[in-house]
């Protein structure tokens, strides 16, 4: 489902990023988890395609992105993601069955209200779908959010730090729907986190890998190569 190989990053006037080559086999789930400023987000940003592939591979559900033009690369991500962001993202000038039919929307689609019906009914929110995003508690436009990313039945399901403005009782919650939406719909679910809640939750797990980013200092400090990530697996 996913691997890379040699694959490297550096933004303008930053530090270079170096992942370690890593493979994940379909049917298995990835915890990916470091501290701040160890490449989760920019690994995330690699795998949805929002960030181009400087050098190295990427290969994404049997597609390497780096030989992908932007047209091409809007329509794989298209029919190939569900990103749940950290910050969610909902419209407060919709209602949450209005949110849940932006990704056909924006690719030019009609609106699924049958599959936004069965995904509100399988989170238990089908009363909501009037409601606009003011009007719900946190777990609930959590759930709207998770709704809509899978509203395409994407292959491939990325969550950025879910847990972070969560409680202990809502991130245990929100991870089993996570893990419970990936196993029904049948896709691989990616969660970037730093929270020792998730890595708990997640550390007994048979079907979830652990690949762990690191910050690793320069053997020279005068060295004109910026510090590089490594990255230590769990299968």
């Amino acid at each position: 489902m996913l691997a890379w190989g040699g694959l490297r990053h550096r933004y303008a006037g930053g530090a270079e990023i170096a992942y370690a080559d890593f493979g994940l086999a379909a049917g298995r789930h990835l915890l990916l988890r470091g501290a701040s400023g160890t490449g989760k987000s920019t690994l995330l940003a690699l795998l949805a395609g929002l960030l181009r592939v400087q050098q190295g591979e990427l290969v994404v559900a049997g597609t390497e992105l780096a030989g992908l033009g932007p047209r091409a690369l809007d329509a794989w991500r298209g029919a190939t993601l569900g990103v749940v962001p950290q910050r969610l993202h909902l419209s407060d000038a919709l209602t949450v069955a209005e949110n849940l039919a932006l990704p056909a929307l924006a690719v030019g689609q009609r609106a699924d209200s049958a599959r936004a019906a069965e995904l509100l009914e399988a989170l238990d929110i089908a009363d909501l779908s009037a409601r606009r995003p003011h009007q719900l508690s946190v777990g609930q436009a959590q759930r709207v959010a998770l709704a809509r990313a899978l509203m395409r039945r994407p292959r491939l399901l990325l969550a950025d730090e879910p847990s972070a403005s969560l409680d202990d009782d809502h991130t245990l919650h929100l991870l089993a729907l996570l893990l419970d939406a990936a196993e029904r719909e049948g896709c691989t679910l990616v969660i970037a986190s730093h929270d020792a809640r998730v890595v708990e939750a997640l550390s007994e797990r048979a079907d979830v890998s652990e690949l762990v980013l690191s910050s690793r200092p320069r053997a020279n400090p005068f060295a004109s190569r910026a510090p590089t990530a490594r990255a230590e697996g769990r299968a």
